[in-house]
């Protein structure tokens, strides 16, 4: 499929009103898992079109783009109420976000399993075993607080058992840092990945520090707290990734094409009969963004849409799919690993004097206020055991304990992991 090849609607056409706007939530009992994170992936990528625009709008001198801006940015706003609105009024605010951590791992496993970039599929499998580990924790606050098994949640599409754990993901911001990729020379899938990543990753972080305070205990706000903090460093990680040499209207036709791509693939997929439909309506919406970005590209600097995206036909879709197996040989392979500035490297070649080291003492020096760690101790004291969902046992022999939560493993660099 070619999106610049199919003919666009008027632009003032994809307006809707208010009945059309507000869906029908899908039913929180019954909703395959798939449909949840595609409702929440679709609902990251058009906040971040909303963003991203109004970036450009504020870095703008010209009125006539102001105005083009303007107007697809409404529809935008449309879409991203249409589709986050899909949430039903009777699933919570941690249900939700176990939907979450279940898109950061499915998502962030199978652009790492289909990505040609080597650097760009680390940076993402060290991500991958951190969102992994979230789940772990919040699924012991739902099991906790609200006695769901999480299991429920995700119908077992996911393994729920520890992975890098929280407590050893806190790195000096020095080592968020990433080498960008060369959006002139990169394979589409690169790019169209390294802007997925980075938009479902902010999501996730808005999520966070703006849900977290409203949780109705101390434990689950400072979870909320401590985990919105490592997504702010995700956002930072895979953000670095993204190429600074693009122009504003570079990235304005690459946005676009990433949200054609995306409701493409969704629309494939999908099996809810009242969401398909979105999917459909919002894919031929963004066809004509596309179309109007490369008009102006064309217009305001002279280029083809051809030197930003060659070719223009979408790579393998994106499709959720049991990633457990590749998740686990990850864990095996990567659980030590580290950052050391733009480069990854197992903790125990982190010299001594390592930032690393430092801001580690500055937040966690006190493990009774490290929330990660709190919630899965209040777990085993109160059921003698944490909550987990495990389809094999765990490959890392250190994280097999279920009465012991494991707050040195991938922290402190004289534990050494024993992998099954």
């Amino acid at each position: 499929m070619n999106p610049f090849e199919q003919r666009p609607i008027n632009m003032e056409d994809g307006f809707m009103d208010w009945a059309t706007i507000y869906p029908k939530p899908y039913d929180k009992k019954s909703v395959d898992p798939y449909t949840k994170t595609r409702v929440i992936l679709m609902n990251g990528i058009e906040a971040e079109a909303i963003v991203f625009k109004h970036q450009f709008h504020r870095n703008c001198q010209d009125n006539d783009l102001r105005r083009e801006l303007a107007l697809s940015r409404r529809i935008e706003q449309q879409q991203q109420k249409r589709v986050n609105w899909l949430k039903p009024i009777d699933e919570s605010v941690l249900e939700t976000t176990i939907g979450y951590e279940h898109l950061a791992t499915d998502l962030t496993a199978w652009l790492a399993m289909n990505e040609p970039d080597p650097y760009v599929k680390q940076t993402l499998d060290l991500a991958l075993l951190e969102d992994f580990d979230h789940l772990y924790r919040y699924a012991n606050l739902l099991d906790l607080d609200e006695q769901i098994p999480a299991e429920q949640l995700v119908k077992k599409y996911v393994d729920i058992i520890p992975g890098r754990p929280t407590i050893a993901e806190h790195r000096h911001p020095f080592d968020s840092v990433r080498r960008p990729v060369n959006f002139k020379t990169a394979d589409i899938q690169t790019m169209l990945n390294s802007l997925i990543i980075v938009s479902g990753e902010q999501q996730t972080m808005n999520f966070y520090m703006n849900l977290g305070p409203y949780y109705y205990n101390d434990l689950g706000r400072q979870l909320y707290q401590e985990i919105a903090m490592i997504e702010e460093q995700h956002v930072a990680h895979y953000g670095s990734l993204l190429d600074p040499n693009c122009t504003w209207l570079e990235n304005l036709v690459l946005h676009e094409y990433m949200e054609c791509y995306l409701y493409y693939s969704f629309y494939q997929d999908e099996v809810d009969p009242n969401v398909k439909p979105i999917w459909e309506m919002h894919y031929e919406q963004e066809v004509t963004h596309l179309h109007k970005a490369a008009e102006l590209l064309a217009k305001y600097e002279n280029k083809q849409w051809q030197q930003v995206i060659p070719g223009g036909k979408f790579p393998k879709l994106l499709q959720f799919q049991d990633t457990r197996d590749y998740v686990r040989k990850v864990l095996g392979e990567q659980i030590l690993l580290s950052a050391n500035r733009e480069n990854y490297v197992p903790i125990q070649n982190l010299p001594e004097d390592h930032e690393y080291f430092f801001y580690q003492g500055k937040v966690n020096h006190d493990l009774n206020t490290v929330s990660s760690h709190v919630v899965i101790e209040s777990h085993q004291k109160q059921y003698n055991t944490d909550y987990r969902y495990e389809s094999n046992p765990h490959p890392v022999e250190g994280l097999k304990n279920r009465l012991v939560d494991n707050t040195e493993i991938a922290r402190i660099p004289e534990i050494e992991a024993v992998v099954m």
